[in-house]
């Protein structure tokens, strides 16, 4: 499709993220109220969305406790700032093989459930957004897989269709693209789709500008698509996303630093996203603008 700028630009910040960062800088929230308070604070620094995983509040390590879902829902929900909530699916969906002589039975860390379950605190919860990792890829720990199979996408993007949640679709490489279209085409998710490119995640699509267009010119020209990269990539990204027509992501979950040697917050981190953005020419837009776009519903706080 012919590339033109963005100029009504939103910025989701990915909040703590499930990968272990947790003890590479002080900044990375692990309680619910240090996720929720650095997403609120994200909201203020101008991020329109916020992406949310949960973590273990002693460790730090990623979790799926139903309850940490609800406590990080309930206090961004209940803050003074407007925030679109987006809430991670991925989880529940990891195969840690043995050696390459003897791969079963898994390893530690395989953390493998059913569709139903890899929903349910997205049902109980009932954010605006949540994520649907579209394709099965290797990472670059160990004997990793993360498994998204055919069957278990079909039956996770029906729930979230019929719960009136809006899917994010996280792809990985130009095939998770090619599926998310046939799951569109089958009427699986609705159209227009809402997609997240997501680059330099070893071992996915590489985070050069070549894959970044091959990936863009794969997305359908009434889909809306974010896209983000990691490390020092983060910021390079900010840029390349708007000007190929796209949103953009920042945060905790993808990138640690602000400056050569300087932790960054996630606040920070979107503040420096904001001033790309504009200094672009572009404008950042706020929650109540990306719902209209995305024909979004905003949820009150749980009694």
């Amino acid at each position: 499709m012919p590339l033109e700028m963005n100029r009504e630009v939103f910025i989701t910040c990915a909040v703590t993220g499930s990968g272990s960062t947790q003890d590479r800088s002080p900044h990375v929230p692990r309680s619910p109220k240090q996720i929720a308070d650095s997403a609120i604070d994200a909201a203020k620094a101008g991020a329109a969305v916020v992406h949310c995983h949960v973590r273990d509040p002693e460790t730090g390590t990623p979790a799926r406790d139903l309850a940490l879902y609800r406590e990080v829902t309930d206090r961004i929900r209940d803050a003074e700032v407007d925030v679109v909530l987006n809430l991670t699916a991925g989880m529940g969906g990891d195969i840690v093989f043995g050696s390459s002589e003897a791969p079963f039975p898994t390893a530690e860390g395989t953390d493998m459930i059913g569709a139903t379950e890899r929903v349910t605190h997205v049902a109980e919860c009932l954010p605006e957004i949540c994520t649907l990792d579209c394709g099965t890829m290797n990472f670059a720990e160990a004997d990793y897989v993360m498994t998204n199979t055919p069957g278990m996408l079909v039956a996770m993007g029906t729930m979230m269709t019929e719960l009136g949640v809006k899917p994010e679709i996280e792809a990985f490489d130009t095939g998770h693209l090619w599926y998310a279209k046939q799951l569109v085409k089958e009427g699986v998710l609705d159209s227009p789709a809402l997609v997240q490119l997501c680059m330099g995640v070893p071992w996915g699509a590489p985070d050069d500008l070549n894959t970044f267009m091959a990936m863009v010119n794969n997305v359908p020209h009434d889909w809306t698509f974010s896209a983000f990269g990691l490390g020092r990539s983060q910021m390079p990204y900010v840029a390349a996303s708007v000007l190929a027509g796209g949103n953009v992501r920042v945060g905790l979950e993808d990138n640690l630093m602000l400056d050569k040697g300087v932790l960054a917050t996630n606040a920070q981190l979107v503040e420096r996203a904001a001033g790309i953005i504009e200094n672009l020419g572009a404008r950042v837009i706020g929650p109540e603008e990306v719902r209209t776009k995305l024909g979004l519903t905003k949820r009150a706080p749980s009694a």
